[in-house]
């Protein structure tokens, strides 16, 4: 079954569920914790004949005999169980809760959708691109507001053309969202136009080079069951979940890093007073590690990705313009960032591509370099993608296409060699640093 009918036949059923009030979140959510019993099942027979990895009780087999109220308080008592677990069960089952009311429906769900398809014998690419194709439906879902952790595959897709990701690199995402660009790394380093992998990188590629952060647990979830789904991964999850990356210093380096961290200037914590009454209080980090402390979280995140670089590394970050051109901590930062590696290149993006509305936002590809008493920064070549380009999340998607001459321009063969056009232009370092506070918001 072709990978569209599967998301289709799952997408009707998420429209006789949401009229008991499940959102497209919560239904993606419960599939999650479906499938990932139902495919660990599908391991321990032949052709896999793996071990279990699932307590008896607590597996497929255990659920599927059951209907009624029986079956709605054991998958109750499975989700519970399987949280504590450690390693991928852990992270796909922490928190989880049983948001489906009518036993009825829990029991279609679990006979007809996904107890009568064998999933394990489909290809991941078709598993991957169904789940994927219900985690876009989740994001276009505006009331759901899943948006946030969803940045467009073409642009991601750019982004991984342009960085080329090599079989030995590790590569990390510190708000790793649904996995997107991790996804696509894995998917370039599959290629064979790219690379033809040996045994020992391909085990690599599938264990150990992907790895990521997510503040948010049941987002957490939806990444490790998509990487999964894509045959990424194996007992360990390669995500960590509930974790804030910005908390503390690294104590891993890597090779790449992609992300795009959640939009929104300031990092915030909820606190009740005695009354009862919420309010927010600002959060900032102290890291003797970053260059400038403040509470705007788009500053720390950069701060963060060149502290998790190894020299020599090479990252490519989504920032909102605030971070090209705020003063103070902004100043400091982009005074520091152009002096201690080398800033390449930066991707001036439109609006209309991000779910959270009116976004401003760009892309900066830099790389970490040693210390050293010169600045590394010697050319910014900035790309104007903005001026006269319109798109929407409806009707005007941003294709890959869109970004062919972007990615022609970055000349990623040898961006030493590039030619400057009418929407590629160099800056040098002197000219940058004369500029009021140092600004980087230039078309």
């Amino acid at each position: 079954m072709a990978s569209n009918g599967i998301v289709q036949k799952l997408w009707n059923y998420c429209s006789i569920l949401r009229d008991d009030g499940l959102s497209y979140g919560d239904y993606v959510e419960q599939l999650t914790f479906l499938l990932f019993l139902k495919m660990a099942d599908e391991r321990t027979k032949p052709p896999f004949n793996q071990p279990r990895s699932i307590p008896k009780d607590l597996d497929w087999p255990s659920l599927e005999r059951l209907d009624g109220d029986a079956l709605e308080n054991h998958y109750r008592h499975i989700l519970t169980e399987l949280g504590k677990q450690k390693g991928m069960l852990g992270v796909i089952f922490r928190k989880a809760q049983n948001k489906i009311q009518d036993p009825a429906k829990l029991k279609r769900l679990v006979s007809d959708l996904i107890g009568r398809e064998q999933w394990m014998s489909l290809e991941a690419d078709v598993k991957g691109d169904a789940y994927e194709g219900l985690l876009q439906k989740n994001a276009e879902d505006v009331k759901g507001g899943a948006g946030q952790y969803f940045t467009p595959r073409a642009l991601i897709d750019a982004i991984v053309d342009v960085i080329r990701p090599r079989p030995s690199e590790n590569i990390n995402d510190p708000a790793v969202g649904t996995g997107g660009f991790l996804l696509a790394a894995h998917r370039f380093l599959s290629d064979q136009k790219n690379y033809k992998l040996d045994k020992a990188q391909k085990k690599h590629l599938k264990l150990e080079a992907l790895s990521g952060t997510e503040l948010v647990s049941a987002v957490a979830r939806l990444c490790v069951m998509n990487l999964y789904l894509h045959g990424i991964g194996g007992e360990a999850s390669p995500i960590r979940d509930s974790v804030d990356s910005l908390a503390q210093p690294p104590s891993t380096n890597y090779e790449v890093v992609l992300t795009n961290p959640p939009f929104g200037k300031k990092s915030s914590i909820t606190v009740i007073n005695d009354e009862g009454e919420e309010s927010k209080e600002s959060l900032t980090y102290y890291r003797d590690d970053f260059w400038a402390t403040t509470s705007n979280k788009q500053l720390n995140f950069l701060q963060h990705v060149k502290t998790l670089l190894k020299i020599h590394g090479r990252a490519a970050i989504v920032v909102p313009d605030n971070v090209l051109f705020e003063g103070g901590a902004g100043e400091t930062v982009r005074r520091k960032l152009l002096h201690e590696c080398d800033v390449h290149t930066l991707l001036r993006l439109p609006t209309g591509l991000f779910y959270a509305q009116g976004v401003k936002a760009n892309v900066l590809f830099f790389d970490r370099k040693p210390a050293s008493a010169k600045p590394w920064t010697k050319t910014v070549w900035i790309y104007d993608f903005r001026t006269n380009q319109h798109f929407t999340l409806k009707t005007n998607q941003l294709k890959r296409l869109d970004l062919d001459d972007f990615v022609r321009c970055y000349n990623p063969e040898n961006r030493h060699q590039r030619k400057e056009t009418e929407r590629f232009r160099p800056f040098t370092y002197d000219e940058l640093i004369k500029r009021d506070k140092a600004n980087l918001d230039i078309f």
